[in-house]
């Protein structure tokens, strides 16, 4: 079994995380609900909202994991749009994929990429998003710079993530929890390392303020951020400069 190093240099650090993912696969929708106490539901509905599609557009949803928030997405562009889902983990898309079948969601499709060298033409979705998937990626810098370049001009980006409150009472919080009360659950798992990742990954992960430098750096303008949560989760978004 993997025990993930969050050193991103590391030329296993996406393999490590790829293999962690399709091992949780099965369980990932009960490992959100339990650490997010049931609201990231709600918070992909914000996401969604802050893509400002419309009905014929088309979006991209990058590290889609089980398809949640690009069920939502589907949602914002029918009739006539059309939505991708792509992640690395297999597993995770055949998930996404027994999930549309079973809505009948149209307009949607999952299909394997790689967040950092994305298999699609340049200028061609009107919205790109990822939900809790952006902390994941080896290249964080290289990622933002691929949506940029698979967006049309104007196009939205929505990032949706995780972040450290820097604050009390909430990061006293944060702390309890992430630090181990999360880690804790692991010790009854059978894939502790996926409990003990999510703090670590966090932790690592550029402030609020960080992220929205790397998208101004990557080429999107009016780049702004809503904290929700008491400053536990971030929603980011930016439109590709001209």
């Amino acid at each position: 079994m993997d025990t993930i190093n969050d050193n991103r240099s590391s030329p296993d650090f996406a393999g490590q995380v790829n293999r962690m993912f399709d091992r949780v696969a099965g369980r990932y929708d009960t490992l959100n609900g339990v650490m997010t106490a049931g609201l990231h539901h709600r918070w992909r509905e914000r996401a969604a909202d802050r893509a400002a599609l419309g009905p014929g557009e088309s979006a991209l949803d990058v590290c889609c994991g089980t398809g949640d928030l690009a069920f939502e997405l589907a949602r914002r562009v029918a009739p006539g749009g059309r939505v991708v889902g792509c992640d690395f983990s297999e597993p995770m898309l055949d998930l996404a994929r027994e999930k549309a079948a079973a809505r009948g969601t149209e307009g949607v499709r999952f299909e394997w990429a790689d967040a950092l060298e994305l298999p699609y033409d340049g200028e061609r979705f009107d919205a790109v998003t990822v939900g809790f998937g952006v902390r994941n990626l080896a290249d964080l810098d290289r990622g933002l710079r691929e949506m940029a370049r698979v967006l049309k001009p104007g196009g939205r980006l929505v990032i949706l993530e995780i972040t450290q409150p820097t604050r009390p009472p909430l990061s006293f919080f944060f702390s309890l929890w992430f630090d181990r009360i999360v880690p804790l659950l692991g010790a009854f798992s059978d894939e502790p390392e996926a409990y003990s990742y999510l703090p670590e990954s966090v932790r690592s992960f550029p402030s609020p303020h960080g992220l929205a430098e790397k998208m101004d750096r990557a080429g999107f303008r009016g780049v702004r951020y809503t904290v929700l949560a008491g400053g536990i989760i971030a929603i980011h978004s930016g439109a590709k400069g001209a």
